[in-house]
């Protein structure tokens, strides 16, 4: 993707400058597809065959050297450079894989109308590596973008347009998670220019957008819900935004429901925006518990030697049983016995209400910090995870899931919100997003929100996603005591 003209030379220069992080980043990410494609290519052709014997072999041969050549232009049309994509979801990663897909086919109907005889065993050896090694390559460029927006660096100048308690929330969202690549830099809102909203100028009202724009040099503007920028003001406010090349983004005023489940579908001149219901009963979520289900089993029976030393080390370090049991609530409100290694002196309990005047005033969670209840051995157990390991017991047993909001307590439900409850729509996880997210760190509300947007989210494949971040989040420790 290359840089776009401005409309004069001034705009131009402008839009090349603030571009140019992009620009470099567009240019690792060929670099990196280009030596996935010559490293599969070539492994791939190693792995099939004894060597490189070119008699009857030249279109394999001709695969492995083409293939870096096209693979990049094939991404490209993809969509897999488009900066809509590129930062955050998982929205890239399922272009590139719907790119090798498409191109296997692309390379099975060639070979077959040219009569070349481009070995099976070879395409699909070679294409699946492609892009297993693309979304590796990709994902740590990813990372890489991410670390220097924590800096402060590669950030879209955003305009913010709407209320200042909706702007206000904004600007904390974007602030908490910079890897979004978006800094809000002016306010344009029905309050006196001057005025701060979160630390960030009040520099008009709604009609002066393009102006602030211009102004603060920004690349996009976020207008969020309010009564006075209906359909025709934006629109004109479009056309206004579009000598300057810069991005118009609209709140539709939906909280954690994410692209998958929004369509935009004209009817009678109008855009409207249809929401799908999230998928919690049906075919997907029989998948999603066959998932659980196997996985829980192969990882009891590959675990089964660290359960065992586990058990050992918490009888034979303090007075009292291996494993707590403890009520949680699942699924519409059913109860079950959620099984872990104990942590915990064994007068646990009793000794709560001594520390309950610790715990944060209106939290509804019971965490501390600095728990004196918790063992020696409890303490090393909590900050890997491995004092839950035995709830694959539960999900073994389709109490819980791998992946969900995390399981509450009886006394927990009962102080619980209208939209709290929201929660028990799906089973509770052995992880999370709430795990995977800074798990005792969070405060109520943030834990409450994860939750809620997994909820609203969910898929197989972003409980795949959860899963290996989760490996992450165990081996550094972060938010867990």
């Amino acid at each position: 993707m290359t840089v776009i003209d401005g409309v004069n030379s001034g705009t131009g220069s402008r839009i090349a400058t603030r571009a140019s992080w992009f620009a470099r980043y567009i240019h690792l990410l060929v670099l990196l597809d280009v030596s996935c494609a010559a490293t599969a290519g070539v492994a791939g052709f190693a792995l099939r065959f004894s060597g490189w014997d070119q008699s009857g072999r030249w279109p394999d041969i001709l695969l492995a050297i083409g293939l870096p050549m096209v693979w990049v232009p094939w991404l490209s049309v993809a969509g897999c450079y488009d900066h809509r994509f590129l930062g955050t979801g998982g929205a890239e990663y399922r272009k590139v894989l719907n790119a090798g897909i498409t191109l296997t086919a692309g390379v099975a109907i060639l070979s077959y109308a040219t009569k070349a005889e481009v070995a099976r065993g070879y395409v699909l050896l070679t294409l699946p590596l492609l892009v297993a090694l693309d979304v590796g390559a990709r994902r740590a460029a990813r990372s890489r973008l991410h670390r220097a927006r924590e800096d402060g660096e590669c950030m879209r100048r955003v305009v913010a347009v709407g209320y200042t308690d909706g702007v206000a929330d904004l600007v904390r969202e974007l602030s908490l998670h910079p890897h979004h690549g978006m800094q809000v830099v002016g306010v344009c809102a029905p309050e006196p220019p001057g005025r701060t909203v979160e630390d960030v100028m009040v520099l008009g009202g709604f009609d002066d957008v393009p102006e602030v724009v211009e102004r603060c040099r920004a690349d996009a503007v976020a207008v969020l819900p309010c009564v006075e920028l209906g359909g025709v003001r934006l629109r004109r406010l479009a056309w206004r935004l579009e000598k300057f090349r810069t991005d118009l983004f609209v709140s539709p005023a939906l909280l954690d429901v994410a692209g998958p489940r929004l369509t935009i579908r004209p009817v009678a001149g109008f855009s409207l925006l249809h929401i799908d219901h999230p998928e919690l009963t049906g075919p997907a979520r029989v998948a999603k518990a066959a998932f659980d289900r196997v996985t829980a089993a192969l990882l009891l029976i590959v675990a089964a030697p660290l359960l065992v030393a586990v058990a050992v080390a918490v009888r034979t370090t303090d007075p009292g049983p291996a494993f707590f049991l403890q009520t949680r609530i699942g699924r519409a409100g059913r109860r079950f016995r959620m099984v872990k290694f104990r942590t915990m002196v064994t007068d646990a309990e009793r000794r709560r209400v001594e520390l309950s005047a610790r715990v944060e005033s209106g939290s509804v969670l019971f965490k501390l910090k600095s728990d004196p209840r918790v063992t020696r051995v409890g303490r090393f157990l909590r900050r890997y995870s491995i004092d839950e390991l035995p709830q694959l017991v539960n999900v073994l047993r389709g109490e819980m899931s791998l992946v969900g909001p995390r399981p509450p307590l009886p006394e927990e439900v009962e102080r619980y919100g209208e939209d709290v409850y929201r929660r028990l729509a799906v089973k509770p996880g052995l992880t999370g997003l709430w795990q995977v997210s800074g798990r005792s760190d969070l405060s109520w509300e943030e834990a409450v929100r994860l939750d809620l947007q997994y909820v609203e989210n969910w898929s197989l494949l972003f409980d795949v996603q959860i899963l290996w971040r989760t490996v992450r989040a165990v081996v550094t420790g972060n938010g867990a005591y």
